[in-house]
Parts: structure tokens; C-alpha cells; sequence
């Protein structure tokens, strides 16, 4: 670390590990819908078209659009209590969701959840930014994306237990519970760096939307990724459905196969991502998003024959190298739009990219593939959402030429770090 650890007031990587805790939460709460969908279905009598609302268009609404004025309010005053409250937050509308009757109490529980999580992702982005040096910064940006496998892949699997042996509300339940438990140990481990906190008082969305407007790479990266979730949610809310209608497994065995292809392949991928974008976007930073673009296009053929073949034992190997390479972008993105703007300003631009991508990728995603499914369903039955699902891979090709065209610009629009103060 540079001369400037004598003023970090935690341990750097103690933060990171109580961040990576809390976005394995984070995701965990997200993933147990999916694995849940078929007797949240049955329970309350939901169509494909609906429960994909409130998988996908419930929580990305307030999920992206509070995220902006939280990260501004992270950056003008303390990241680590601004996400040690989000945490609690989306804890408790957690463990309400197990309490919910019908389609519109889930759906408004699932807009609390949102508003929760809103505040976690672009702060903690901005604090590992702060406690780390830039030739860490992408490899601790990338243990703290491994959060997004670890939490969906211990999602699927936790909630097919409980709901099995409990029932589905349980497993909501419990999971707030644990949440809420974390907040205070949470709010003891991790402190801004007296850099962070008094730093960012001048800071103005408008101000950040300036010079955010001025850079093509940015808006480049935020659509490419976008693109990418919008398949990337999709997926992983419907595939646990796909397997149970077209390959007849069972909740448990649904919730096993899908957590071990996230768990493997996902946690590869990410770190994989993050060390990959240290090593050669040190030297030449085109390759920040140049990683992304070719892991999105081998993306594709991956997943094509693990949806169409009618073996599972075939399956499992290109999905799980799907599952790497579908997640690859988060190392590398997420470093690339912290070196965007200057120090002050890292939060919010942060929240200007999840916006983005959380509107257009979880806000449609799930809701598209289930639309798509139920429009299918007179033709093709119970196999409507398996080809819902194949068609929305080419959303992966136009996510990489976005990203190869995002490289041309990188060099020029990047920010080097300023000297501590």
C-alpha cells in the first residue's frame, strides 16, 4: 500500500471482506425469488409475464433511481453509513416478502427491497476506490464482485432447501433476519478514510453529470453492460424454472445444478476478471474494455449449447464457462468507471452507471424473457421459456461491440489518481 495507510483508519482488506459480506447479502436477497418462482406461483396464482414484474421491474425501478441522490448523499457525507443503513433496509423488506398475500403486496415489498439495495453497490464501489491503490484496485474491485456468484449461488441453494423442508416464506424470513443481524457489525468494521469524508461536501449531481456527459467510454461501458445484464438477470431468474419445467428436476435438484454452475463458474469468472483487467489494463487500458467484449461474444455459443442440448451432464460444462464469461465485466467495468472522474465524484458517476445498467438489465430482463415465454407457451408449452431464454442471447453481441467501440476512447477519457491529500 502507498504512504497513506497510516491514515486509513481499518485494515483495507477487513473492509473489503465486511463489503463482500454484505453484496453477498445483497444478492442472496435477489437470487431466492428465482429459485422460488415455481411455488410463489402456485402460492399466489402469478403468470410468467407477472412474476417477471416483480423478479425484475419491481425491484430495478426505485433500485435505480435511488441509487443516484443515495451515492450523492454517500459521497457528500459517509459511504460506510449510508451502506450499513441500506442494509438494513433491504434486511427487513426481505423478511416482509415472506409475509406478503398477493401480487401486489410482493411486488411493493420487492420495491422496499430496491430502495434498499440502491444505496450498497456504488458507495462500497467508491470506498474500496479509496483503500485501494490503482494497482489493486481491480483485483479488490473483483473480490468484491465475487459477492454477485456467492450470493445468487448460496441463494439458489439455501432457498430450494428451505423451501422444501419449511416453506417459501421461511426462507425470506430467515434471510432478512441475517441481514439485519450483520448492520451492527457492519457499522463497527468498516470506517471512510478521512479522505472520503470530508471530500465530497462540494459535490453536485450536475457537476458529475458533466463530465460524465463528455465521455463516450462511459456511456459506452454503462450500455454494454446493461446489454449484458439484461440477459445476464434474466437468466439467472428463470434458468432454475427452465430446468425444473423442460428437464424435470426437482426444486432442491434445480436449486443444486444452477447454485454450482454460479458458485464454480461465476466465482471464476469474476476473479478471473479482476486480475486479468490489473495485468494488462496497467499497461495498455483498452483492455478494460476489450476483456468484457470477447468474453460477451464467447458468451453466446456457451450458452446456445447448454439450452439446446437435452443432456444435463453435457450442459453443465458450457453453462458453467458461460456463467464465467457472462460475469467477466464486473472487475473490469466497474475499475474503468471509478478512473472516469476524479476522486470526489466516484460514488455518484458509480450510481450513474448502475442506473443504467439496473434499468435496462434487471428492469427488462426478467420481465422480457417471461413475456417472451408466455407468448411462446401455446406453441411450444412448458419448453416457451427455454426458447425465451436462447432468444435473448443476442443482446450478448450487441453488449460486445459496444464494448470494442468503448476501448477506442478509453485512453483519452481516463482519469489518473490525484495525490492524497
Amino acid at each position: 500500500m502507498s504512504s497513506t495507510d497510516r491514515t486509513l483508519p481499518r485494515n483495507p482488506n477487513l473492509v473489503l471482506a465486511f463489503l463482500l459480506l454484505a453484496y453477498i447479502l445483497n444478492f442472496l436477497d435477489r437470487q431466492l425469488l428465482s429459485i422460488l418462482a415455481q411455488p410463489i406461483k402456485e402460492s399466489l396464482s402469478l403468470s410468467d409475464t407477472e412474476f417477471g414484474a416483480i423478479a425484475g421491474l419491481a425491484f430495478a425501478l426505485l433500485y435505480s433511481i435511488a441509487g443516484v441522490p443515495l451515492s450523492l448523499l454517500a459521497d457528500r457525507t459517509s459511504r460506510s453509513k449510508v451502506i450499513a443503513g441500506s442494509l438494513a433496509v433491504w434486511s427487513g423488506f426481505t423478511a416482509l416478502c415472506g409475509t406478503t398475500q398477493g401480487y401486489w403486496s410482493l411486488f411493493l415489498c420487492r420495491l422496499g427491497v430496491g430502495v434498499g439495495e440502491a444505496g450498497g453497490v456504488a458507495p462500497s464501489y467508491a470506498l474500496i476506490a479509496d483503500y485501494f491503490p490503482p494497482e489493486r484496485r481491480g483485483r479488490a474491485l473483483g473480490i468484491f464482485s465475487l459477492g454477485v456468484p456467492l450470493g445468487l449461488g448460496s441463494g439458489l441453494i439455501a432457498g430450494a432447501y428451505i423451501a422444501t423442508y419449511v416453506d417459501w416464506r421461511a426462507a425470506f424470513l430467515i434471510m432478512g433476519v441475517l441481514g439485519l443481524v450483520l448492520v451492527p457489525l457492519f457499522l463497527w468494521a468498516v470506517k471512510d478514510p478521512p479522505r472520503a469524508q470530508g471530500s465530497g461536501e462540494q459535490v453536485r449531481l450536475g457537476a458529475v453529470f458533466s463530465v460524465v456527459a463528455k465521455k463516450p467510454s462511459f456511456w459506452l461501458l454503462a450500455f454494454a453492460a446493461s446489454l449484458s445484464s439484461l440477459v445476464g438477470y434474466g437468466l439467472a431468474v428463470w434458468i432454475p424454472s427452465v430446468f425444473m419445467r423442460s428437464y424435470g428436476l426437482s426444486l432442491i435438484q434445480a436449486g443444486q445444478f444452477m447454485g454450482s454452475l454460479l458458485l464454480i463458474g461465476g466465482v471464476i469468472g469474476v476473479f478471473a476478471g479482476g486480475l486479468l483487467a490489473d495485468r494488462l489494463g496497467h499497461g495498455d487500458k483498452r483492455w478494460y474494455a476489450w476483456l468484457p467484449a470477447v468474453a460477451w461474444l464467447v458468451t453466446v455459443p456457451c450458452y446456445f449449447f447448454g439450452l439446446t442440448t437435452g443432456n444435463l451432464w453435457l450442459a453443465w460444462l458450457p453453462l458453467a464457462i458461460g456463467n464465467a464469461l457472462n460475469i467477466l465485466w464486473l472487475g473490469p467495468i466497474t475499475t474503468a468507471i471509478q478512473h472516469l472522474v476524479e476522486r470526489p465524484m466516484r460514488a455518484t458517476a458509480s450510481a450513474l452507471f448502475l442506473l443504467i445498467n439496473n434499468l435496462v438489465g434487471l428492469g427488462v430482463g426478467p420481465l422480457l424473457i417471461g413475456a417472451i415465454s408466455d407468448s411462446l407457451r401455446s406453441t411450444y408449452g412448458p419448453d416457451s421459456l427455454r426458447y425465451a431464454a436462447i432468444g435473448a442471447l443476442g443482446f450478448y453481441l450487441l453488449a460486445s461491440l459496444l464494448g470494442l467501440l468503448a476501448a477506442r476512447r478509453m485512453a483519452r477519457d481516463w482519469v489518473a489518481d490525484t495525490p492524497a491529500q
